[in-house]
């Protein structure tokens, strides 16, 4: 199959969506494409129940709730959604004596644009496994798991959450509520975390909520057909001790790869794409990168940031499927075409 369209983004996470309206705003259409089956990126995939709290206007979300409100943002606009595929290589092609781009996933399904958006956040990433533990994935989904899909899977569990991040520190305040005992497990007293959820944390150890165990390391795991005790070893001590456990949560974070787009001659910067500040174009013209994936001074990963970037990396968009016309810029709220058109919201 091949297909034209305006825009190709690459990464449905909540900065891709966003493209989508952005470029329907200007009446521009966009291809998605995603290698994970459903939309929402991380947040989908990694921590859908997790909090989100520094979206302007929103007080509160969830990140699933945020894609799925994304997902309603968009729903007028002209898109195409392309999930389970990955993008293998990136070509340039002449119609019309006009250059594009042409991308061909690993379906062999080729899309044509002057424009492509790289939204991948930070790459393809697998969370990392337990050190020393042989085959910890020997009890994935029967006690030992690297991402909390359901708050509801762990009512009335013994659970031991690992890590000494934000993920480790935001899920054991959260599963506190829901558990019949939950133990965080860090090698050190001392986390990386936001310092207010350590307050957290920390309030819910003293009310005996939360068995704060450091400095301990996971030494084994038991069971037969699913995960009955943990055994953690003492980081100074060298003491072993071994508990009854239902559950072992391991978040130490990802291991982050770029995979082809290590291939498409992109110039790089620590494992991020470099772009330009003025409209987030790469050092191939008419490709941008947005959201995570890319670099600058000053870069903050943050979904925030990746909408401003995209909203001025569509307006670049447009200038380039029509040179010399004037971006049709204007406020939603003093549009009556766009009001029209984005009424169905209020449905």
């Amino acid at each position: 199959m091949i297909k034209e369209t305006d825009i190709i983004v690459i990464g449905a996470g909540p900065v891709g969506l966003f493209t989508v309206f952005e470029a329907g705003l200007l009446g521009l259409n966009c291809v998605l494409i995603d290698n994970l089956d459903k939309p929402g990126g991380q947040c989908a995939e990694l921590y859908p129940e997790k909090p989100i709290y520094d979206i302007p206007g929103v007080a509160f979300q969830t990140a699933q709730e945020h894609v799925d409100a994304l997902l309603m943002q968009i729903k007028p606009f002209d898109y195409d959604l392309y999930l389970n595929q990955r993008v293998e290589t990136i070509e340039e092609t002449n119609q019309a004596d006009d250059m594009f781009w042409k991308v061909t996933t690993n379906e062999n399904n080729s899309f044509i644009s002057k424009n492509i958006f790289i939204a991948a956040g930070a790459g393809s990433f697998e969370a990392r496994r337990p050190p020393n533990i042989e085959d910890p994935d020997k009890f994935l989904n029967h006690g030992v798991n690297y991402a909390v899909r359901s708050k509801e899977k762990y009512k009335d569990k013994d659970i031991f959450i690992f890590g000494g991040g934000d993920s480790a520190l935001d899920w054991s305040v959260e599963l506190a509520k829901e558990s019949k005992s939950l133990s965080l497990v860090h090698r050190r007293d001392a986390f990386r975390g936001a310092p207010h959820t350590e307050e957290l944390m920390r309030d819910l150890v003293k009310d005996k909520k939360i068995n704060l165990l450091t400095p301990y390391v996971i030494e084994d795991i038991h069971g037969e057909e699913k995960v009955s005790e943990v055994s953690l070893k003492n980081f100074d001590t060298k003491e072993i001790i071994t508990h009854k456990a239902d559950e072992l949560i391991f978040l130490f974070g990802l291991n982050k790869k770029l995979g082809p787009i290590l291939d498409w001659e992109l110039e790089l910067n620590n494992k991020k794409i470099n772009v330009n500040t003025e409209n987030f174009e790469t050092s191939r013209e008419g490709i941008f990168a947005v959201g995570d994936i890319n670099d600058y001074p000053g870069k903050l990963d943050l979904i925030l940031s990746g909408f401003h970037e995209t909203t001025l990396a569509v307006q670049k968009a447009y200038k380039r499927i029509y040179p010399g016309e004037r971006v049709p810029f204007g406020y939603t709220t003093s549009n009556s075409k766009l009001q029209e058109k984005l009424g169905v919201l209020k449905k």
